[in-house]
C-alpha cells in the first residue's frame, strides 16, 4: 500500500526529563544514548535486518544487514532555543513525511534537544508498519526502555551478521516454496474440512464475518472534506486527557473506554464538518477501529496481528448520552457477531497470496475505502518508563495516511493519561488545531452529561433519607404531645432526703 504520497510507517513523539543525559550546557549526551540502545538490540533482531526479495515470487524476506551502523538509525538534532511544542510538532510531521530507506533496516529514532526548559528533550521514533502493529510497538517500547531509572549500560553482546544469501540461494528457496505450495494448499483444505465437521469450530463465524465485511465494503461511505487524494506533506498535533476522567464518563454513562473515545470523536467530527458547511444529517460516516487479535503467547513478537471494526458514527445525534449509547450498542453487536474475524481471515490469506496480486488488491481497495477515518487505541503501560535516568512523560502516536484518508487519530494510554495524536495532510486540513479543540469540547459535553446524570441520582438517593427524617420528627412530636404529664414530686421529707447534693464550685464552673 506504500506510495510516494503515502509512506507506510508508524511513529511516535515522546518528551522525557533530562536526567543525567543533559549536560550543564543543555546539550544531550547522544553517545551514551547510542551505547545504551546498542546494548538492547540483541533483544530485537529485526532492528539489524533489511529487506531482500525472492525472484519470480517477488516476495520480501529479512536478512541481516552486514553494514549496520547505529549512527545512521539513532539521530541527533536540535530546535532553535528555546524550542516550543509547535516547533516540535512540525519537526515530527516532517520526519513522518519522509520515506524510510528500504536498503537499510526500516527504523529511525531521533533525539531532539533545545526544548524550552533545560531539563527536557524529545524522542521521535519511526518504524515501518510491515515490522510492527500498535500492540507490538508497545512491546518494543518496553524493550528499549526500563521500569527503573539507571545509568548503567550493559555490556554490548558481540554481533556477527549472518552471510547474505546468494542469488542461487534465493532461487533455490523460491523453487522450494513453489514445490511446497500444493502441499500447503492441500493441508489447508484438509483443515477446512475438519473445521466444518467440528461443531466447536468457528469456521462458519469466520465465513459470515468475511461475507458481512464485503457486504459493508460494497456500500460506499459519504464523501467529506476528510476524504480526498492526499499529498506528501503532514501536520501533527496532540492532546492529553487524564485517564480517570474518561473512566468516570464510562462508569456514569455506560459503555467501554473505547466507546467513550468514539463518542468524543463523533462529536468533534460533527463540529468540524459543520464548520466546513457540511450537512451531517444524512451522512454515512464510518470509522475503522483496528482491533488486536494478538494472543497472549504472541506478545513480544513482530509483525501485524490486527483486524478491524467498521463503526458508523451518529453525527446527527447532538445528545452526547444518546450518541454514546448508539455507539455502545454498535460495538456490542460487532463483538457478538465476531465481525473482526473477517479482516483476520483476509490477513491470513495474504500470507500465501502472490505479492503482486496482493499489492494490486490493496491499491484498488484504497480507491473505495469503506470508511472515512481511522481511530486506533493502543493500551500502554500504566507505570513510568525510563531511558536510562530520563523519565518518559508522554507519548503521542503518528499514523500513516492512505490515498483518501486525510486524517488519522492514535490514542496511547500511559501512566494515568490518554495521549491523543492527530496526523493529517498539510494542505487538506490546515485547521488541524481547531479540530483538536473540537475534541476537547466534545469530551466536555460528555462530562457535562455525566454531571447532569449524577445530580438526579444524588437527589433520588437523598430523598428517602429526607423523608425518613421528616417522618421520624413528626412521629416524635406526636408521641410527645400524647404522652401523659409527669407527676410533680411532693415536697415531702423522703423527697428532700433524696435530693442530690450540690456540685462543687469547680464542677459548676
Amino acid at each position: 500500500m506504500e506510495t510516494p504520497n503515502a509512506p507506510m510507517h508508524i511513529a511516535a513523539t515522546a518528551m522525557l526529563t533530562g536526567g543525567t543525559l543533559i549536560g550543564r550546557d543543555g546539550g544531550l549526551d547522544i553517545d551514551r544514548i547510542r551505547a545504551f540502545i546498542s546494548s538492547r538490540l540483541h533483544l530485537i533482531p529485526r532492528y539489524r535486518q533489511r529487506l531482500a526479495t525472492l525472484p519470480l515470487q517477488q516476495r520480501p524476506i529479512w536478512i541481516d544487514d552486514p553494514h549496520f551502523n547505529i549512527h545512521y538509525h539513532v539521530r541527533h538534532t536540535a530546535l532553535p532555543r528555546p524550542g516550543d511544542e509547535r516547533q516540535l510538532k512540525r519537526l515530527a510531521a516532517r520526519i513522518m513525511a519522509q520515506h524510510l530507506d528500504r536498503s537499510k533496516p526500516l527504523w529511525e529514532t531521533w533525539f531532539v534537544e533545545g526544548l524550552a526548559g533545560r531539563d527536557r528533550f524529545a524522542m521521535i521514533s519511526k518504524i515501518h508498519h510491515c515490522m510492527v502493529d500498535g500492540v507490538s510497538s508497545v512491546d518494543l517500547l518496553n524493550v528499549l526502555l526500563q521500569l527503573e531509572p539507571s545509568d548503567e549500560i550493559p555490556e554490548v553482546p558481540e554481533w556477527t551478521p549472518r552471510p547474505a544469501p546468494t542469488s542461487f540461494d534465493l532461487a533455490a528457496e523460491t523453487a522450494e516454496n513453489l514445490a511446497r505450495w500444493p502441499r500447503v494448499l492441500g493441508d489447508s483444505m484438509q483443515r477446512a474440512v475438519r473445521d466444518v465437521q467440528d461443531p466447536r469450530s468457528d469456521l462458519r463465524a469466520r465465513a459470515r464475518a468475511v461475507r458481512d465485511m464485503f457486504s459493508d465494503g460494497m456500500r460506499p461511505v459519504s464523501t467529506t472534506p476528510l476524504n480526498r487524494p492526499i499529498g506528501p506533506h503532514r501536520r501533527f498535533d496532540w492532546l492529553q486527557m487524564p485517564l480517570a476522567d474518561i473512566k468516570a464518563v464510562k462508569n456514569a454513562l455506560g459503555g467501554t473506554l473505547n466507546d467513550v473515545v468514539l463518542a468524543t470523536v463523533s462529536g468533534s467530527i460533527r463540529r468540524f464538518l459543520e464548520r466546513h458547511r457540511v450537512d451531517v444529517q444524512d451522512l454515512d460516516f464510518r470509522v475503522m477501529a483496528p482491533v488486536s487479535v494478538r494472543t497472549d503467547g504472541e506478545h513480544g513478537t513482530f509483525g501485524n496481528r490486527v483486524s478491524a471494526w467498521m463503526v458508523p458514527l451518529p453525527l446527527a445525534e447532538r445528545d452526547p448520552r444518546r450518541a454514546l449509547a448508539h455507539i455502545s450498542e454498535t460495538t456490542s453487536h460487532l463483538k457478538a457477531s465476531k465481525e473482526a474475524l473477517g479482516a483476520e481471515v483476509l490477513t491470513a490469506a495474504g500470507e500465501w497470496t502472490p505479492s503482486t496480486l496482493l499489492s494490486l488488491a490493496s491499491r484498488m481497495l484504497t480507491r473505495a475505502l469503506p470508511f472515512n477515518l481511522v481511530v486506533t487505541n493502543v493500551p500502554g503501560p500504566q507505570m513510568p518508563l525510563y531511558l536510562m535516568s530520563a523519565r518518559m512523560l508522554d507519548n503521542y502516536g503518528l499514523i500513516p495516511l492512505t490515498d483518501y484518508l486525510c486524517l488519522g487519530i492514535v490514542l496511547f494510554s500511559y501512566d494515568g493519561n490518554l495521549c491523543w495524536g492527530f496526523t493529517c495532510d498539510w494542505d487538506l486540513v490546515p485547521d488541524l488545531h481547531d479540530f483538536v479543540l473540537d475534541v476537547r469540547a466534545a469530551f466536555a459535553e460528555l462530562q457535562a452529561a455525566t454531571a447532569a446524570t449524577a445530580r438526579p441520582a444524588q437527589r433520588r438517593a437523598t430523598a428517602p433519607r429526607r423523608a425518613a427524617k421528616a417522618v421520624a420528627a413528626a412521629t416524635h412530636a406526636h408521641l410527645r404531645k400524647k404522652a401523659p404529664a409527669k407527676p410533680t414530686a411532693a415536697k415531702s421529707a423522703p423527697a428532700r432526703k433524696t435530693r442530690k447534693a450540690p456540685r462543687p464550685k469547680a464542677a459548676r464552673r
